[in-house]
């Protein structure tokens, strides 16, 4: 039967015809293909897809290439050393400063420009230079900025074993050798920080704000009896949460995710060290308890992130017993003075904390995202959440309940975090933890002691850790009151980071604009610190004679 066929169905056919490479050759008339459309539009298709079948697998052979691999792998590690070098003799710029309208085209480029026929080392190539040369270089002596460190190198080796052999996390048999490490990791660093063996345990997270809200949950499902599975709303006044004055923003997020409400967060007073006022807490909990407002938790810092202060965790403890209140520690930053002779009594007082958290990817100096979450009572594990999967959770095997890392984590599928910590630890001790403390904690304390001898610099508290906060301060004949101060400096700051020199940070104290400074790398030395000194002046000077 003959048959028929649109006008649509033609200019589809021949779009086919003109795109499939082996079939130009045997155009001679575009009539006698639309006439002819059946039979060649068959063996078109079948040549066409014979041809997009050859295609796809020759791509699939080269992404799971062992030799490209190696060839691709061999080139990034030699260039990463050199890049590396090159930072540490401060031969480029820390941040390399692009506006988001330059920088997302490139990146959009890098996306629609596959071509074929180029060399793939090429490409890798040209597409790790674009990285490096966009990036930020947080492992340049002279990155003193955000509590983000330069994390260790060899770290990073041990955490591409794990991406580049996807080792995942959720029940034991998926990831039995990543789950064994993490396992290994919180208990030793438990007893490091002073924790009984035997009678606590905790899990691995992606970053201290999942972990603080994964504790809380905890607290939460505990204060709260029931509150999992028939919610808050039996309460006749809404529970509240108290937390430190200066703590981080994750907390109060925290309690408009479990359902407590931002308006529920007590912050409770600050001493002339920002640091919680511990008979103010006491008072607090007195009130509360007395007019029966139920309580989640109180919830301390080790330390709050604008100035570093640690809170008396000893006091607070005391007070949190006496009126049978969970409490939590937000060690994300702190939890790593443990490893410190010198400095580890700043978090004295941590282990008669309900639960606490400590951020590897912090200041133990690995990549992230690497972060802990600690509980006293190991019973407190398994009251976080209350859900069966029993696709996923092997009722023949119940014993593995205790080391299924999904049945206490937010997450179900969690990547490998802890291979850059574990091979690290594994290769040097844990002693190389210690000493990275020391080394940055001293260095900011040189900083200090800098700034408290300049006549034009002002340190606005003692550092405890290695964050130090302060301003610079012009000359009188200036006239500058103390609100224009800051400005100048949130100015000078604009305009170091964008030269790409230093990466320091603003901030607010007491509503005025200051300067903070974190040094996350051991390799900043005394010289950096006197270069960014007067660089702080050189560039204030500058703004204030134009």
């Amino acid at each position: 039967m003959k048959q028929t066929y649109s006008s649509v169905q033609a200019v589809l056919f021949v779009t086919t015809f003109f795109s499939c490479h082996l079939c130009v050759s045997w155009l001679d008339d575009s009539f006698s293909i639309v006439n002819s459309y059946s039979n060649s539009n068959a063996n078109c298709l079948k040549q066409c897809n014979r041809m997009t079948d050859k295609l796809a697998k020759t791509r699939l052979q080269e992404a799971y290439s062992p030799d490209r691999l190696k060839s691709l792998g061999e080139y990034l590690i030699a260039r990463l050393s050199t890049h590396l070098t090159e930072l540490q003799s401060r031969d480029h710029s820390v941040l390399n400063w692009n506006l988001p309208e330059e920088n997302l085209p490139v990146a959009f480029d890098c996306l629609n420009n596959q071509n074929p026929d180029d060399d793939l080392l090429m490409r890798f190539q040209s597409l790790i230079e674009t990285a490096i040369e966009r990036g930020h270089n947080l492992h340049h002596p002279r990155y003193i900025g955000h509590q983000v460190p330069a994390s260790i190198p060899i770290a990073g080796l041990f955490d591409a074993l794990g991406s580049i052999t996807n080792q995942v996390m959720a029940i034991y048999e998926m990831g039995p050798w990543a789950t064994s490490v993490e396992r290994a990791l919180i208990e030793r660093w438990g007893e490091i920080i002073g924790l009984k063996s035997g009678s606590f345990t905790g899990l691995v997270t992606h970053g201290g704000s999942l972990a603080n809200l994964t504790a809380l949950l905890t607290a939460r499902n505990v204060s709260l009896e029931n509150s999992w599975s028939k919610g808050m709303h039996k309460h006749s006044k809404p529970p509240v949460l108290l937390c430190q004055s200066d703590s981080h923003y994750c907390v109060t997020r925290s309690a408009g995710i479990l359902g407590l409400g931002s308006e529920q967060v007590i912050k409770v007073p600050l001493d002339s060290q920002r640091k919680m006022d511990a008979n103010a807490l006491e008072e607090l909990l007195k009130d509360l308890r007395k007019s029966n407002t139920p309580i989640v938790a109180v919830c301390a810092s080790a330390c709050a992130t604008p100035i570093g202060a640690f809170d008396p965790l000893e006091e607070i403890a005391d007070a949190c017993q006496r009126y049978d209140v969970w409490l939590h520690v937000d060690a994300a930053h702190g939890g790593a003075v443990s490893f410190s002779d010198k400095h580890r009594y700043l978090i004295n007082g941590i282990t008669a904390a309900d639960s606490f958290i400590c951020d590897a990817h912090k200041t133990l100096f690995v990549p992230a995202l690497c972060a802990f979450v600690f509980y006293r009572n190991k019973s407190h594990r398994f009251e976080t959440f209350q859900q069966d999967a029993p696709y996923l959770f092997d009722p023949s095997a119940p014993g593995m309940a205790n080391i299924d890392s999904g049945m206490v984590t937010i997450e179900c599928t969690k990547r490998a975090a802890t291979y850059g910590l574990w091979g690290v630890w594994s290769l040097f001790g844990p002693q190389i933890f210690g000493d990275m403390i020391d080394s940055t904690f001293e260095m900011t304390r040189t900083l200090y002691e800098k700034l408290s001898d300049a006549e034009d610099f002002s340190p606005l508290h003692e550092p405890e850790c290695n964050i130090l906060v302060f301003r610079y301060i012009p000359p009188e004949k200036y006239g500058l009151d103390e609100n224009q101060i800051g400005e100048l400096n949130r100015k000078v700051r604009r305009h170091i980071i964008e030269s790409g020199e230093f990466y320091i940070v603003q901030t607010n104290l007491d509503g005025i604009g200051a300067l903070r400074v974190t040094v996350m790398n051991p390799l900043t030395e005394v010289e950096d610190l006197d270069r960014l000194l007067q660089s702080i002046r050189d560039t204030a000077l500058k703004i204030l004679q134009t």
